[in-house]
């Protein structure tokens, strides 16, 4: 599936994916990235044209509006009620994805 139609499809590419996850919380560009690598313990990391580009989709698609933070000299997002829904899908969908791999491996002898 080319990445720029996860979104219509109702599916997150991991970047969107961990975008959507930190903006659980409100959080400007810098915390994003920075929340990314805390909680992949620095496995996933996310650079700034893609992560501005990222948010940009996000927002067109209506899963993360921005906030009015104290801060105005950082444009601060957070994930709406429609973002924590595709999310919690999401989750959701890679569960199942994970249970299929690890009943193939199982079976194969690799478990």
């Amino acid at each position: 599936m080319a990445r720029n139609r996860s979104l219509d499809m109702g599916e997150l590419t991991d970047t969107l994916y961990y975008i959507l996850l930190s903006l659980v919380a409100p959080r400007h560009g810098y915390l994003i990235m920075k929340n990314i690598e805390t909680i992949t313990d620095g496995e996933f990391e996310i650079g700034p044209a893609s992560l501005y580009s990222s948010i940009q989709k996000l927002e067109s698609a209506g899963l993360i509006e921005r906030v009015d933070i104290d801060d105005q000299k950082r444009k601060t997002y957070q994930a709406t009620d429609k973002g924590i829904q595709l999310l919690k899908m999401d989750v959701q969908r890679r569960r199942v994805m994970v249970r299929h791999a690890e009943e193939i491996l199982k079976l194969e002898g690799y478990y």
